[in-house]
């Protein structure tokens, strides 16, 4: 089981780099897709066994995650005439180097830090770091609104994975509350993408700056 979730998490990783030097929006889309389903099943492996929160939980991940936000994602990418990201403030080669030695001091620095559940943290530690730095480097280096949606939801990700450690610990409602945010951040987001387009015929945040009340 552990080496089971060492590959898991491994394959987390390896997504995350894929999202940063992924040129066109819908492979970026794929990316995130994966890591939501790679996420519902590192909440049963990483915990052994499938109790009724466990299962909520990775059943959450993968529906909304994997299928539900994707789906909408893929849907915005048909209504608008876009399928690459053209000009982002970071090449796609800087950035998934940027994205590698993210990861690699990401495990060095989870490496000092003391662990109470030392089956778990050593894992889940540094791919939730990893995958908050990798979509804050998204969030910050890609100027389409839809690019930047997929960053968000890599940050997300990384978030939910540290949260895997507190899943016993954390009452459901948190748990729910946490995935409520995720859902009303991308509606607002959508709403935004759906306004750009309709005013600029673009989906470029620089476009921002020239909305007027």
């Amino acid at each position: 089981m552990q080496s089971l979730l060492e590959i898991l998490v491994a394959g987390l990783l390896l997504v995350n780099l894929v999202a940063l030097g992924a040129g066109r929006i819908g492979s970026m889309v794929r990316a995130v897709a994966l890591q939501g389903l790679l996420l519902g099943v590192i909440a049963i492996v990483a915990h052994g066994e499938a109790s009724n929160r466990v299962l909520v939980l990775a059943l959450a991940s993968v529906v909304l995650k994997a299928w539900l936000i994707p789906a909408m994602l893929f849907r915005a990418l048909r209504q608008v005439a876009i399928r690459r990201e053209v000009e982002p403030l970071l090449g796609l080669l800087p950035s998934l180097v940027l994205g590698a030695l993210t990861t690699a001091l990401a495990v060095a620095a989870a490496g000092r830090l003391p662990f109470a559940e030392e089956r778990l943290a050593p894992l889940l530690v540094p791919a939730a770091l990893a995958t908050v730095a990798a979509g804050l480097l998204l969030l910050v280096t890609r100027r389409k609104a839809i690019t930047q949606v997929v960053g968000y939801l890599v940050l997300e990700n990384g978030i939910f994975a540290f949260g895997l450690l507190l899943v016993e610990a954390m009452p459901f409602l948190v748990e729910a509350g946490v995935l409520l945010d995720l859902f009303v951040g991308i509606f607002v987001l959508s709403i935004i993408i759906h306004h750009i387009n309709r005013e600029f015929a673009s989906l470029d945040t620089r476009r921002l700056s020239q909305l007027r009340e």
